[in-house]
């Protein structure tokens, strides 16, 4: 006999520290246990300086969210903690942001902030207060494996999942993390808030970077490095000089709009040259990309990534995007995607997210940080691998 969260415990002998942001889901999470007989502890990350947002709607950890998350504690009658990571926060999330920025990738710094600070110093602080799991509000389902663990997948609900952003998790975090909003619908979550009589049921939903406030993010990476934004050309993709930027930070791959070029026909974003300080522009189809090269693996499958095997999987390359069958083999330094049908506008500093399949309940099976992506032959941007051939390896198989 388990209980809801899969622990051989009754409801009462079950400690649980639930990871409040002030927001509808997190509050949600913390009132749905606290009703269902658990004992229930919150705790508020402070990550900034949140005297610079308060009241200001749209971000995560700022000062009215904490203000929410410890009235939500007060309704429920349950103790709350806030834990100050702002040091930690700009050092490990911040800094890297910005110097992703300044490398020429469009980094995501939620992937970093829930690697680094969420399911890590977190999770410790969790178990350091007794607890037996630590709960969040994500959009993500785990269940438990024959082989034992807890397996990832995609939520219930495909406009709210957010498996995207925690491919990065390790599986000793997924065995101690639960997510009890994973099988429900968002409105059904916003009923549960109106009928546990909490204050924050129709509090928008956050859809700003956190510290970011103003939404110009070029502003926050000149604050955290001065002087390191510099202009540079723009130039087509055999190398001839079209214009002038203020600073590679301003562009990512696949933009079209903000360029300031007249050349009388459209032009994207290929690459960023950060070495050279140039913003490399062509035309569309040299945004198709097959082949990309990922670093920093998390590997969750039940299988080693490891030998000459080709895998097949399915790839999500923006967290706007569905999976798209793909292959994945091992590599030296991390591992190769190729993906069966090109995508356009894949970015250096994303995350590729790699799942079971490309269906609605498929499993994560991990993911990297795209480090390269081969596109079509020019000039300046270099030979692509190509697709790889099933000729001379191994036999393509499923996995998990």
């Amino acid at each position: 006999m388990v209980n809801s969260l899969d622990l051989p415990k009754t409801p009462a002998d079950t400690r649980v520290v639930v990871a409040m942001s002030g927001g509808v889901d997190s509050s949600v999470v913390a009132a749905l246990l606290k009703s269902q007989g658990y004992e229930v502890i919150g705790i508020t990350l402070q990550l900034y300086d949140h005297g610079e947002a308060t009241h200001r709607r749209g971000a995560c950890c700022a000062g009215q969210d904490i203000h929410d998350a410890r009235r939500v504690a007060e309704r429920l009658d349950i103790p709350h903690y806030v834990l100050d990571y702002e040091s930690r926060f700009r050092d490990e999330v911040m800094a890297r942001f910005a110097e992703s920025y300044l490398a020429g990738e469009t980094p995501i710094p939620c992937v970093e902030c829930n690697r680094s600070i969420k399911f890590a110093e977190l999770l410790e602080t969790a178990r350091d207060l007794g607890a037996d799991v630590l709960a969040t509000g994500h959009y993500v389902v785990t269940r438990p494996m024959p082989q034992g663990g807890r397996g990832l997948y995609r939520a219930a609900d495909p406009d709210r999942d957010q498996s995207y952003f925690l491919y990065a998790t390790t599986q000793e975090q997924l065995d101690f993390l639960r997510f009890p909003l994973g099988d429900m619908l968002k409105p059904d979550v916003r009923k549960l808030a109106h009928q546990f009589g909490l204050a924050i049921a129709e509090k928008p939903d956050s859809q700003d970077i956190c510290f970011v406030p103003s939404g110009r993010y070029t502003e926050v990476i000149e604050r955290l490095k001065p002087g390191a934004v510099t202009p540079g050309d723009i130039v087509d993709h055999n190398g001839r000089v079209l214009g002038r930027h203020n600073g590679i930070v301003h562009y990512t791959v696949g933009q079209r709009r903000g360029l300031g070029l007249s050349v009388g026909e459209p032009l994207y974003v290929i690459k960023l040259d950060a070495e050279r300080g140039e913003v490399i522009v062509g035309p569309r189809e040299l945004l198709a990309t097959r082949t990309i090269s990922l670093n920093a693996v998390n590997w969750l499958g039940d299988q080693p990534l490891e030998g000459d095997a080709v895998y097949e999987v399915a790839a999500r390359v923006r967290s706007t995007r569905k999976p798209r069958p793909a292959l994945l083999r091992a590599t030296l330094d991390g591992a190769e995607v190729t993906l069966l049908d090109p995508e356009e506008g894949v970015a250096p500093g994303q995350a590729c997210v790699l799942y079971d399949s490309a269906g609605p309940d498929a499993r994560v099976l991990g993911g990297g940080t795209i480090r390269a992506a081969a596109r079509p032959q020019s000039t300046r941007l270099g030979r692509p691998a190509g697709m790889m051939s099933r000729t001379g390896v191994l036999p393509a198989r499923s996995l998990p």
